[in-house]
Formats: C-alpha cells, structure tokens, sequence
C-alpha cells in the first residue's frame, strides 16, 4: 500500500503589498484616517495567526494519519492468513504480503486482476463469482476452494466472505480472509492429540482416586466378606460331621453283620440319620447364600475399580448409595449414624461404578467432617423433580468456611491434613456428575452442617 505525500513544511511569511499594488502618488491616501490602516494591519494579523493555526494541525492530522497507514500496513504484513480486498464487481484493490507469498506474485501485479484469476480449478473460479452476484448470503464462512500455488499446484484455502459497506451502508466490495487447509489439519490434528492425552491423564487420576479410595476402604470390605464366608465355612464343618455319620450307616446297611431290621433303625437312630437329612438342604442352601454374597461383594468391587469404556447402563441409584454407605461406615469403628429418606426404585443412566465413587466420596467427606461432633451423623433423602432425582447428604459437622465453597470442587484443594487427602476427591467426583448430565452443589445449612446435593436425570421407563 503506497502513502500519501506529506505537504512541504514551509514557514508562513507575513503577506507583503506588491509595488505595483501602490498607489503612484500620495494624494491616493488623502482623507484616509489612521484608524483604518490600523484596523487593516490588526486584521491582517489575524488572518496570518489563523493560518498558522491551520497549518499545525493540517500537520497533526497528516502526522496521524501517516502513522495509522503504518499500523495498518504493519498489521497486514505481518498477517500469517491471506487478505484479499475487491470492489464490487470482483477486481482486486489489496492484498497482504501472505497472499504474495502464497502464490508467488507480487502486489503490484495482482491489483486490478479478476479475483477468479487466482483460484486453479472452473468450479472454484465459478464459486468465486458466486460471492459478488446479487442473490450471494451475506457472508461466506470456511469455503474451501483451490488456488493456484507459486508452482501451479492447486492448493486448497478455506476462506472466509464478508461484505464491504460504505458510511451509507452501500456495497462497495468484499473482504476475504482464509488459510490453507493443511494448517488447520495440522493444528486439528494437534489439538485432537493434545485431548486424547487429556483424557488418558483424567482418566490416570481417577484410576488413582478409585485406588486411593480402595485403600482407604479395605477394612469394610474385609468384613462384608468376612459374614458369608464364615457362615459359609461354619456350613463346611458341618457337613464333614454329617458325612461320618452317614458313611458309618452305609457300612453298616452294606455289610453282614447288622442284617435285621431292627439293628438298622436303632444305628439310625444313635447316629440322627433324619435330623442330617432334614439338615441337609438348609445347609447347602445356606452355602449357596454366602457364595452368592462373596461374589456381588467381588462383582462389586471389580465394577468399581474396573475402568469403565461405557456410561449408558441403567442401574439403581438406591441400591449404589446403600453399598457405598455400608462399605464406608463399615470401614471405621467409630460410631457413625446413617439415615435414610430414599424410595426403593431411583432408575439412572450411567456408570454405577463411577456413580458409586462419587458416593463413597461424598459419604466418606461427611464422615470425616462430622468426626468432631459427639454423634457424628449423616442424613441421605431424595425427591424427584423437573425428570431429575435430587439426593441430599446432610451432615451435622462444621459445616464448610464461606472463603473455600467457591473453590471446593478445584483440583488439588483439600482442607485436610498433609498425608489424609489428595484434594482430587471432589474434583473427579464433579467431572463424573457432570458427564452423567447433572450436577454437583455444596453449601451449608442454616441448622449447622454441610448440604451436599447430587442431581441426576431420570431414566425414561
């Protein structure tokens, strides 16, 4: 872009009267009074002052403009997108530095050129005419076309339309702004690799926030499993005595020496064979009852520190917020009350793994809250509302501090010791709700205590 000439700098001199504008003799000036010759040099001063004036800011405005031009131009060159600017009728006016570059012309060439001229195929160049008929959409938004490169090759360029308008909102021409497509795959590419390895780190860090929960819950595992197997091995026990017995009566029916009748029943009688018949089905029945219950206490726990590839299961919210209140209560000996206010049916889309972390987590908050208090306690209720179902987690701890509930759910923050939380708890737990379509809100309650409500959309039946 060429920049106009600033005016030459040139002192104003006061105007002179010319000799001949004299009069010859002095008779010309007679009856002219004094005054009138000093009124005339007062206003001659004034015109001289005022066109000093002119002249200082005729060189201000000149000065800004000279330096808007140069921003301008300093903003066009520097421009890694092309810049096309045409008339109304599809010649080019101006163009950057990145156009040239592109296509290995210069500006001088290309000003006054069709703008179809630039572009390497018939279908692209008609597609260009298309921005300039009457009947073109206001704007043109990620069009790609092919234009020719500095060696010929068709290249492709997504570009962007917009109108150019005068001060009376009249068509004058088109801007047109674009990138080659291979920079924006590359940087798509780029960005698409950069979220994938966002989701592997996130998905590393609830691995290990399920792993650090898992640690911290053993002990409430270890005793859901210890009842059926006890039972269980108490069942074991039992049979084996049974077994004697029973060996000893077949003996005693397969062999010579006890041959009548009544031989028989008094052995069956010493030895309780009815009672072990009778106790036999309640035993293996019981058996069967403990090894079912060790294998949805293993089901459980694979479910919940498997990593989950899919989310759209439906499950029992109720039955997920009673396994994670049993476990986690169960983990500690110390007295902590947990009461219920939830409908038997809560039917939910979604991980019940995941969902079972976020619970456990949100139980196991409100118990370490709540130790303090003389009886700790936590209340669990729900509502459905609006096609949502609404859980509430009451505790009757200290409640949070005003200053950390606006940055409760934030990686890394913990209010715990060093060593008894990793600050990630909330954080993952709130990413999880909000995958599974809801929400997850803290505040506290005008009673005393922390209110934490998860929402979760219902499933359609």
């Amino acid at each position: 872009m060429s920049s106009p000439e600033s005016p030459a700098k040139r002192p104003l001199r006061r105007p002179l009267l010319a000799p001949e504008s004299l009069p010859e003799s002095p008779s010309a000036f007679a009856g002219v009074d004094e005054t009138v010759w000093v009124e005339v040099i007062r206003k001659m001063d004034e015109v001289y002052n005022d066109l000093l004036q002119y002249e200082v800011v005729l060189e201000q405005k000149n000065a800004a403009l000279e330096d808007s031009q140069q921003f301008i131009e300093s903003v066009l060159a520097s421009m890694s997108d092309i810049l096309i600017v045409c008339n109304r009728h599809g010649a080019i006016q101006e163009v950057n530095d990145s156009l040239c570059r592109f296509i290995g012309q210069n500006e001088t060439v290309l000003r006054g050129r069709p703008l179809c001229d630039l572009f390497a195929d018939e279908a692209s160049q008609q597609r260009a005419r298309d921005f300039f008929s009457p009947a073109r959409p206001a704007t043109v938004q990620d069009c790609e076309l092919l234009i020719s490169g500095r060696d010929g090759s068709p290249l492709p360029v997504s570009l962007n339309c917009t109108p150019r308008l005068s001060g009376t909102g009249k068509l004058v021409g088109m801007v047109l702004t674009g990138r080659p497509v291979g920079e924006l795959r590359r940087a798509y590419h780029a960005l698409r690799q950069a979220h994938e390895d966002l989701k592997r780190t996130q998905q590393q860090l609830l691995q290990a926030e399920k792993m650090a929960s898992l640690g911290r819950l053993v002990a409430g595992v270890a005793h859901e499993l210890n009842n059926p197997i006890s039972f269980v091995l108490g069942n074991v026990l039992a049979l084996r005595r049974y077994t004697a017995r029973l060996q000893t009566y077949l003996q005693a029916i397969h062999s010579d020496q006890c041959t009548r009748s009544l031989e028989l029943e008094d052995l069956r009688q010493e030895l309780r064979i009815d009672r072990i018949m009778a106790d036999l089905p309640p035993l293996l029945d019981g058996m069967n009852e403990g090894a079912e219950r060790t294998r949805d206490i293993v089901d459980g726990l694979k479910r919940f520190s498997a990593i989950d590839r899919s989310i759209a299961e439906p499950f029992n919210l109720a039955e997920v917020v009673a396994r994670a209140v049993r476990w986690v209560a169960r983990s500690d000996p110390r007295n902590f009350r947990v009461t219920f206010h939830l409908p038997q049916e809560l039917p939910v889309m979604g991980s019940s793994g995941q969902m079972q972390q976020v619970l456990m987590n949100l139980v196991q908050n409100a118990r370490d809250a709540s130790s303090s208090s003389e009886s700790p306690s936590l209340e669990i209720s729900a509502e459905p509302r609006d096609g949502m179902i609404r859980v509430y987690f009451a505790d009757n701890g200290p409640g949070i501090a005003p200053e950390n509930l606006s940055r409760l759910f934030d990686p890394f923050f913990t209010t715990k010791p060093v060593g008894q939380g990793t600050g990630l708890g909330l954080s993952i737990s709130y990413g999880i709700v909000e995958r599974h379509g809801g929400r997850l809100e803290a505040a506290n309650r005008p009673e005393g205590g922390a209110l934490f409500t998860l929402s979760l959309p219902l499933a359609q039946a």
